[in-house]
């Protein structure tokens, strides 16, 4: 099996890190390692990182200020410290039954009074659509005789899946109807219809060292030939990525309403995805027979929700598509959106989720769901991003952040998404070349993207 890609990301990471405009400090208490890369970040941002990192109780003299330029790797943390505060002073004091404790002021000790918020990350509520359930009912179930038991109507359905959205007048007629449905026979799954964050924003680069993806279409193949893969991106809408790129994007879809072509101010997450797709393609060789499937599942919402990726899943797999980059997610687990998952899966749908950006070890949806792929992000080689989701759940790692060209302007894109799109590429660009076996693939991405210890 060819499998070169590992040591072109292990460049291709290095080469992003230096070109992104963004900070990173990874702080392993454990080993007593500190690694940053921080250009002109405020001092009170980064003890907020700090305390987040580590859990210890920071105190700072309120006048104290200082703007951080400092890059250096696996330093323990006292050096760390001095490099991170310069001129400022600071004492470090152990506790015995409790947090240790950091001061840091400029005059005295005693001065160091206001307290830093130990941790700016805080994991996101449930969120669901108000009044509204999602419901997958038994073949020959009368959805509409089952909707009026509960006092719903229905408002969105896909019969072929059997998956409608019940309505209700208000969230206790709501929560009286979830209760009911659990328990009835015709009902597969019940759940609220969640919504999940809205994407990452890819960012302007006054300059960069990573050249615009080079890929010429190889299209002597099939479409649906199964050793060539479609890539099915469930994501926002996409914009054209110019006259070479374009002839690897099929028809979009959209489940989410008509949407006007987006403007071509700055890229959309899809087309950040797209790209960043087709740049991991690229690392196994110039030309490729890898599609992309862009299945428009926000519309012109900010935010999507359960019930969208669900048909966007369902939509994807209908169009051809045999790997699924699903770079979103949210903390909420859908037992509807569930089983839709597990059909594809029963199709030999290989899926790629993103493990999400907090960063905590508890599970992020539909990355965590059995027999999906959870990605998460490397920040630095080796190291896990500061940002990045952890836990049992995530399978593997690789870079956190894409250079992405929109016309002659490049932007860099960072988080768990780009990480999920270069592993649905890697994927492709593999079987495309090799046509082994999805599973030998991705047994072979969780040996050589491994995740880093917490």
């Amino acid at each position: 099996m060819r499998f070169a890609i590992y040591f072109s990301f292990t460049l291709l990471l290095a080469a992003l890190s230096a070109g992104a405009a963004t900070n990173s400090l990874v702080w392993q208490t454990a080993d007593d390692r500190v690694s940053a890369d921080i250009r002109g970040e405020p001092l009170w941002p980064l003890l907020e990182d700090i305390a987040r990192q580590t859990g210890w109780h920071i105190f700072v003299e309120p006048e104290a200020a200082r703007k951080v330029d400092v890059k250096f790797s696996d330093l323990p943390s006292g050096t760390a410290l001095k490099k991170l505060l310069g001129d400022l002073n600071f004492a470090f004091v152990p506790q015995t039954n409790e947090a240790a404790q950091l001061f840091v002021f400029t005059t005295r000790r005693e001065n160091a009074t206001r307290r830093v918020n130990a941790s700016p990350f805080k994991t996101a509520a449930a969120k669901h659509t108000a009044n509204e359930l999602m419901v997958k009912v038994k073949p020959g179930t009368d959805i509409d005789a089952l909707a009026k038991s509960v006092g719903a109507k229905v408002v969105g359905r896909n019969d072929k899946l059997g998956i409608y959205r019940l309505q209700f007048d208000d969230a206790a007629a709501m929560d009286a109807a979830l209760t009911q449905l659990k328990t009835n026979p015709s009902v597969e799954a019940v759940d609220y219809n969640y919504i999940y964050d809205p994407p990452v924003t890819p960012q302007r680069l006054a300059n960069a060292n990573v050249a615009p993806v080079s890929l010429a279409l190889n299209s002597s193949t099939d479409n649906y030939d199964p050793c060539h893969p479609v890539v099915g991106l469930i994501d926002t809408p996409i914009q054209s990525l110019g006259s070479q790129l374009d002839s690897f994007i099929m028809t979009p879809v959209s489940v989410a309403g008509d949407t006007p072509t987006p403007s071509a101010t700055d890229p959309t997450h899809a087309t950040a995805m797209a790209e960043t797709i087709l740049r991991a393609v690229s690392q196994q060789g110039s030309s490729s027979s890898v599609k992309i499937l862009p299945v428009d599942v926000y519309g012109n919402s900010e935010a999507t929700t359960s019930w969208n990726v669900a048909l966007g899943v369902k939509a994807a797999v209908d169009g051809g598509a045999t790997v699924l980059n699903l770079s979103l997610g949210g903390t909420s687990d859908s037992t509807v959106l569930d089983s839709i998952i597990q059909q594809a899966l029963a199709k030999g749908v290989v899926i790629f989720a993103a493990a999400g950006n907090q960063p905590v070890n508890t599970p992020t949806y539909p990355a965590a769901i059995a027999g999906v792929n959870a990605v998460t992000a490397l920040g630095a080689p080796g190291q896990l991003a500061a940002y990045a989701n952890y836990g049992s759940f995530v399978e593997m790692a690789l870079p956190g952040a894409s250079v992405v060209y929109l016309g002659s302007q490049a932007y860099v894109v960072q988080g768990t998404s780009p990480a999920t799109a270069y592993a649905s590429g890697v994927a492709a660009g593999v079987r495309d070349i090799n046509c082994d076996s999805w599973s030998q693939i991705q047994s072979l991405m969780q040996q050589k993207f491994p995740v880093p210890q917490k």
